[in-house]
């Protein structure tokens, strides 16, 4: 019997709190949803005192991620692509104080959110080496806020630390993910400078001006709405949203949702994104 479909990716990502969990943030884990965080670790001031000096290697959440990675790679490693994850330092930060207070930061308190950043990045450099060196093959990495900053904002508080985590990564031969959700049009020409591999848009993103601003360079990755098609849509409209973005962004373009796939999104939905995607296969 034929199979439906076959994997193309394993990945180990699941939810953003695992480096923040590890530090010694309070996570809930509900029996079936995900995770909540009760209270940011650092709501009350940037005080580095308060974060736990932990090698991913000795946290148990890191290390249940490095483990997975290895657990992939001994069972599919050199046939399909293991992904592994973690947060950009930006977006840790904004885990570990909370939006709000990261976002007034930028502003009222730039250079201790720069130590702050500083502590971020070293973790994740050390958090993505860890995976590599366990079998990953991709790191992605999720930097979320960055969406809600303006192009000077990101120049100067997301993009070095995106810099310095893709360097680590590709120096140990990985291939690099960038995942900004939201809409990140502002940011389309600077995203590319970060040294990703591979860009995710979210569905707010126009594919098509995307992948001609990024030419040659990184590889686009979407765009079609994880909600109000895959998860709410019919079979049609899946077809409907994916075979344009295929035609849009070319032949080294990843079809994906702009963002996550929602719990609960039919099965059948997905297997119509896979079957248009045979489709379009036989077109060329």
């Amino acid at each position: 019997m034929q199979k439906a479909f076959e994997l193309d990716i394993v990945q180990a990502i699941s939810d953003p709190y695992r480096e923040a969990s590890d530090l010694g943030a309070e996570i809930i884990f509900p029996d079936d949803s995900l995770p909540v965080y009760v209270q940011p670790l650092l709501a009350d001031g940037i005080r580095l005192n308060r974060l736990k000096k932990i090698l991913p290697a000795e946290g148990p959440r890191m290390k249940d991620r490095i483990a997975a990675i290895r657990h992939f790679r001994e069972t599919v490693g050199g046939k399909i692509p293991v992904m592994g994850w973690v947060e950009g330092a930006l977006a840790e930060a904004a885990v570990l104080r909370g939006v709000n207070n990261l976002l007034t930061d930028l502003y009222e308190n730039p250079e201790a959110l720069e130590t702050l950043l500083e502590f971020c990045v070293e973790l994740a450099i050390s958090f993505a080496q860890a995976q590599v060196a366990a079998g990953a093959d991709i790191i992605g990495l999720g930097d979320a806020i960055a969406s809600q900053i303006s192009p000077p904002m990101y120049e100067k508080f997301a993009l070095p630390y995106q810099k310095r985590i893709f360097s680590a990564v590709k120096e140990m031969g990985a291939t690099c993910r960038l995942h900004i959700c939201g809409d990140t049009t502002h940011l389309l020409s600077l995203m590319p400078q970060s040294g990703a591999d591979i860009i995710d848009l979210d569905w707010m993103v126009d594919f098509e001006m995307a992948t001609k601003s990024f030419g040659n360079g990184p590889a686009p990755c979407g765009n079609f709405d994880p909600v109000a098609v895959l998860f709410q849509g019919s079979h049609e409209l899946v077809r409907q949203a994916v075979l344009p973005c295929l035609q849009k962004g070319g032949n080294r373009c990843f079809s994906a949702a702009g963002c996550e796939v929602v719990d609960g999104t039919p099965p059948e939905n997905l297997l119509a994104q896979v079957e248009t995607l045979s489709f379009f296969e036989c077109l060329k």
